[in-house]
């Protein structure tokens, strides 16, 4: 038996055959073109298959891993319309005659090194991202890609996985990944968390021919590919997984039960999502409402701005089949790492404190109007709260409410129905938790948007893979800005609570309930098990 150390991506625990992915290149020598009319021609065709299967790949994953990790082959469909990459690889077909595949792969690598060179952290993730386009483009040009398939479940060992060679896998012939690079933050390790997938990166281990068709086995919990494992082994694992399915069929038993301490402290469990195709999972889960309806996303992928007709039927959908229940509308945060052409946001060297979220939404009245008169019609049909991202200041707040009242006159002098609304705003930022006592004076409830918090308070952008050693989410100045605001809500009589990454997070549930915190918001796959943690307690 050998046994190979990695990093745990995504928990879980898998035995079966390994299967090495190897990805099939398209790098040839550069060819010289007569006819370059023709060339560009089957360039344009090889982008348009392209952006088909893109789309393909989104839908899919749409289904399968939800909205938020749909929008990584949103980012590829954008790219693939991107006016400097499009004219970079045709000026190579132009003016250097060159064949449509060199073409593809050579203004690839240049814009991914130019993206990888950018200080800007959100840019040099875009790197990755237009090599994996690239390569789709490429292979096409190549003559097509066989998709890999197996004819039984496999563990499949690789050196790394673009999100779209994970999505194209069909996830039931998929036992584990074990990966030697990537990070925990990498597009595919989400995927495999979202597809619950036991997954690996970072793994020690070389890719040896030998290797492939062995018995394998990766333990997701402790980080450990093995290869040819001794039965002790595969016996360990067995009952870990049986565990774990025993917690699953015990979780299920706590549907209908409430979330409540063994001393009578009550927490209210929320569920967040991306889009109305979720609230079949957020019922599913037991969740008491929607904690976080991510808005954004109504704007993503599309080519101009959603009507407010459009939004008010999406929104009225979400409450009307959430029964009653409160559902917690979060307007447009866009801007950062969440791009839309159509805006017309200029490029910045640092968009995570740029021009972004409520700082639009002010500056653009009416694309902040059409959505404010979305949600207040929808309200006639449910619970409805209303949140804003990125508030740092009471001035912001009050220019918020004179709006809101400005839309609720609008519509009671147009006949339109609303119902009652809460306001609230998103405590993500070190100023809004110091100020939070002036800011529960203007508002009803707070949601601590602790991803946010965090990288702002440690001067850390998240998404930056160099600084995972240094990025620490139970930072102790986080959770006294945490408990700081939630004090200060309860001193002025408002409820705050937690929509954040931080929700979930077990090992923190009896100290959130220490601090006060009035509601967890998680994704529906985790509301069941924060609950167990709460009844724990």
């Amino acid at each position: 038996m050998q046994k190979y150390a990695g990093k745990s991506v995504s928990k879980g625990t898998a035995a079966g055959k390994i299967r090495l992915y190897a990805r099939k290149e398209t790098a040839g020598p550069k060819r010289t073109v007569e006819d370059v009319q023709a060339e560009l021609a089957r360039f344009e065709e090889a982008r348009r298959e392209a952006e088909a299967r893109i789309e393909g790949l989104y839908e899919k994953a749409l289904k399968e891993a939800g909205e938020e990790q749909a929008m990584i082959f949103e980012v590829h469909r954008m790219m693939l319309e991107d006016a400097d990459y499009l004219e970079a690889v045709r000026s190579l077909i132009r003016e250097e005659k060159a064949d449509a595949e060199y073409a593809v792969r050579t203004a690839g690598e240049q814009f991914a090194r130019m993206f990888s060179e950018l200080d800007n952290d959100y840019m040099k993730q875009r790197s990755a991202d237009v090599l994996d386009v690239s390569r789709q483009v490429a292979g096409i040009l190549a003559g097509g890609e066989e998709e890999a398939s197996w004819d039984e479940p496999v563990i499949l060992l690789a050196r790394d996985l673009s999100p779209s060679e994970t999505m194209q896998l069909d996830k039931d012939k998929i036992l584990a990944f074990a990966l030697c690079g990537g990070s925990a933050n990498s597009h595919t390790a989400i995927l495999a968390r979202s597809l619950n997938i036991p997954a690996l990166v970072q793994t020690q281990v070389e890719l040896k021919e030998e290797y492939d068709g062995k018995q394998g086995a990766v333990d997701g919990f402790s980080g450990v590919l093995y290869v040819e494992p001794d039965e002790e082994t595969l016996s360990e694992l067995h009952e870990r997984e049986e565990r774990q399915k025993e917690r699953r069929e015990r979780l299920e038993q706590l549907k209908g039960l409430k979330n409540e301490t063994r001393d009578g402290r009550r927490v209210e469990i929320y569920a967040n999502i991306g889009s109305a195709e979720e609230v079949e999972k957020v019922l599913e889960s037991d969740a008491g409402g929607i904690g976080l309806f991510r808005s954004e996303f109504l704007y993503l992928g599309r080519e101009d701005y959603p009507t407010e007709e459009e939004q008010f039927e999406i929104y009225k959908e979400v409450l009307s089949r959430m029964g009653g229940k409160k559902v917690v509308i979060r307007t447009l945060d866009i801007g950062a790492d969440k791009q839309a052409d159509y805006f017309g946001l200029p490029r910045e060297e640092n968009p995570a404190l740029g021009y972004r979220a409520i700082r639009i939404c002010l500056t653009r009245r009416d694309v902040f109007t059409a959505q404010l008169r979305a949600i207040y019609r929808a309200s006639a049909y449910g619970r409805a709260a209303v949140m804003f991202p990125m508030v740092i200041s009471v001035e912001e707040v009050r220019k918020i409410k004179e709006i809101v009242e400005e839309v609720k006159k609008e519509l009671s002098e147009e006949g339109k129905a609303v119902g009652e609304v809460e306001l609230g705003i998103m405590v993500e930022t070190p100023a809004a938790a110091i100020i939070s006592d002036r800011l529960a004076e203007e508002v009803d409830f707070f949601s601590l948007g602790t991803n946010d918090l965090t990288q702002y308070t440690l001067a850390i952008d998240r998404q930056n893979q160099r600084l995972e050693e240094f990025f620490d989410a139970h930072h102790e100045a986080v959770l006294r800005l945490i408990e700081l605001t939630v004090k200060n809500a309860h001193a002025a009589g408002i409820w705050a609570g937690i929509c954040g990454d931080l929700a979930a997070d077990e090992s923190l549930t009896e100290r959130f309930l220490e601090m006060g915190v009035d509601e967890l918001s998680v994704a529906p796959s985790s509301v069941l098990s924060v609950r167990e943690a709460v009844r724990n307690i």
